[in-house]
């Protein structure tokens, strides 16, 4: 390793480079956007889709591409995706060969969005990262004299009929040698080892990660994961398993669960008898209360890096309390189809983060939104698109992207406020992902697959005189992990009772119909508990209407809400259930699209 001074000295200077680079390109934030489009176009001059529309992408400027161009969703993109994914190499969307398919937590027909990227899509996302240090140390000073503990993991993957690989973009960037042979930095030195990271068994992978974050303890300056429920799953991992973790440190020996060679080998060089630590773990994490147990196990860390915007929202309570208040940070805004930007002011409130889009990763434009008239996804629009520069303050827009890797004029479904800008780039507050009504980890649920699941669920109800009246949902995240909630009002025409079962079947009929993201969450990473159904009074309904309409709303619009997040409205529903039901089992899921097989 380095000396301290020189390698001070070189990490001083890529941090002065890093900011340089953000305050020049936000500067000339147009000039740089017509740049990358002017550079998009003529990449990709021959691809078949921009032939399609008759577009010459050697030539054409900024108003011809917007004039010749459609904005388009997911489903318009479908057939030429499934053409790639089925074999065809063609320059289809893109010039560059398609390395690999991300995998959005988006889904289409229930199954994951597959999001095309090429090979240097990487160099981007790395470059996005290297940001993030820069402008936190900032405002939080001396980390680089310490380790981050972050809790990071890989999904199954899977190959398409082609032969391409598709799994989600983290897993994609952490198997990388961006990520797997980073130079040393003191900002991207983790208390993880690599080969705990890209354990492909979950509990392995979790354990031998908080094993080496205990052992590092007062080396840790800042802790976190990419979104926030996957943080608070693993302090309630720790809970679980804290006395095996305990004993391991006391021996310097890991449990024999843990059978993966590389990690043991990897942990053990970490891993060294240490009573006095043990016996302080021991102490903390016997005491009844776990009020403040980040700050008590780990007493330097200055804060919390993790996703606490749009429904994570839900999870800011359960970590002030695990935490002791620390300030929870979002560092940055990125999906499956392109890595967007950074938050410049990461010591924000999570209700006031917002983000700056980088004008050098993709070409960027918004549609306006109007929420009492918005327009969904797959609906086509007249309206114009407004420019990255001439979005205007408070102003909610959606997200539009053209990037590098052959997607053109992409809605990518998020809605997004202006907050204010960074000289002439703007800064963007998280609204909301656009139709999402339930959403407890990466999953993503929106009304329609929801009413189709409750359909289907509901024809287990006829055989016994019975039927659905009505129903609502709330994604409950009181225990970890959560699991979603449908209150049913039933109406009965015969004196039976209806068996348990019968309800039970219900449960697993909905999960069976929701999208494959959800049910990976059920099967395989586990962040998602049984579904649950709860039955209500007769009249339930009826009582939530009047509570509705005392609030101030107008009886001739009124419906019931298919999802309800108001906290009098979730108590009111409560008062009335009769009996409630869990899903029995986990629905069936495999990984990749259901015709897929998974690579050997």
């Amino acid at each position: 390793m380095p000396e301290e001074a020189p390698m001070k000295n070189v990490v001083c200077e890529k941090s002065r480079k890093a900011l340089q680079f953000v305050e020049d390109v936000t500067c000339n934030a147009d000039e740089v956007q017509r740049k990358v489009l002017a550079e998009i176009l003529s990449r990709n001059a021959n691809v078949e889709y921009l032939q399609r529309y008759g577009l010459d992408g050697n030539k054409a400027d900024r108003e011809t591409f917007k004039k010749v161009m459609p904005v388009v969703s997911y489903e318009d993109l479908k057939p030429d995706i499934e053409r790639i994914s089925n074999g065809d190499t063609s320059q289809i969307l893109c010039s560059q060969p398609i390395s690999e398919f991300l995998t959005s937590s988006g889904t289409s027909a229930g199954e994951r969005k597959l999001m095309p990227t090429i090979e240097e899509e990487l160099g981007r996302r790395s470059l996005l990262y290297s940001l993030l240090m820069p402008v936190m140390n900032q405002f939080v000073p001396g980390l680089d004299r310490g380790k981050g503990m972050y809790f990071l993991f890989i999904k199954s993957e899977a190959k398409t009929p082609g032969g391409l690989l598709a799994r989600p973009v983290l897993t994609s960037y952490y198997k990388s040698s961006y990520f797997r042979e980073r130079p040393y930095d003191p900002y991207t030195n983790y208390t993880s080892p690599n080969e705990t990271i890209l354990c492909q068994d979950s509990y392995q992978s979790m354990y031998s990660q908080l094993l080496c974050g205990l052992c590092q303890n007062y080396d840790v300056l800042r802790v976190g994961a990419v979104f926030a429920s996957g943080f608070i799953r693993a302090i309630k991992f720790l809970e679980k398993h804290w006395i095996l973790l305990c004993n391991d440190i006391r021996n310097g020996k890991i449990d024999s669960k843990i059978s993966d060679p590389s990690v043991r080998e990897a942990v053990l060089k970490i891993l060294k008898p240490n009573q006095k630590l043990a016996d302080f773990i021991e102490a903390e994490c016997s005491r009844e209360s776990w009020k403040g147990i980040i700050t008590r196990l780990w007493p330097n860390t200055k804060y919390i890096d993790v996703i606490v915007t749009g429904t994570m929202s839900q999870y800011i309570p359960t970590l002030d309390y695990y935490s002791n208040g620390l300030p929870l940070v979002c560092t940055m805004y990125a999906s499956s189809e392109c890595y967007f930007g950074l938050n410049l002011n990461p010591l924000s409130k999570p209700s006031e983060v917002s983000y700056t889009l980088i004008p050098t990763m993709a070409y960027f434009e918004f549609l306006p939104v109007n929420r009492t008239a918005p327009t969904p996804l797959g609906q086509k629009t007249d309206q114009e698109l407004v420019d990255l520069v001439d979005v205007k303050l408070g102003e909610e827009y959606e997200l539009v992207v053209t990037t590098y890797a052959g997607l053109y004029r992409y809605r990518v479904g998020d809605i997004l406020r202006v907050a204010g800008f960074k000289n002439k780039a703007p800064q963007f507050n998280f609204v909301c992902r656009k139709n999402v009504v339930l959403s407890i980890d990466a999953d993503k649920t929106d009304e329609v697959e929801l009413q189709n699941a409750v359909q289907n669920a509901a024809k287990h109800l006829l055989p016994f005189g019975a039927s659905l009246t009505e129903y609502t949902s709330y994604a409950d995240t009181s225990k970890i992990p959560g699991h979603y909630v449908l209150f049913w009002e039933i109406c009965l025409s015969g004196s039976a009772p209806i068996h348990p079962s019968v309800f039970e079947d219900c449960c697993l009929a909905i999960e069976e119909s929701l999208n494959s993201v959800y049910r990976q969450g059920r099967v395989s990473d586990k962040s998602i508990g049984p579904l649950e159904i709860r039955i209500t009074e007769k009249g339930t309904f009826d009582r939530l209407m009047d509570f509705a309409l005392s609030q101030g709303a107008s009886i001739n619009q009124y419906k019931a809400p298919r999802c309800v997040k108001y906290a009098p409205i979730i108590e009111l529903l409560n008062s009335r259930v009769v009996s409630n039901y869990f899903s029995p089992k986990c629905p069936k899921w495999v990984p990749g699209h259901k015709q897929w097989c998974t690579p050997n």
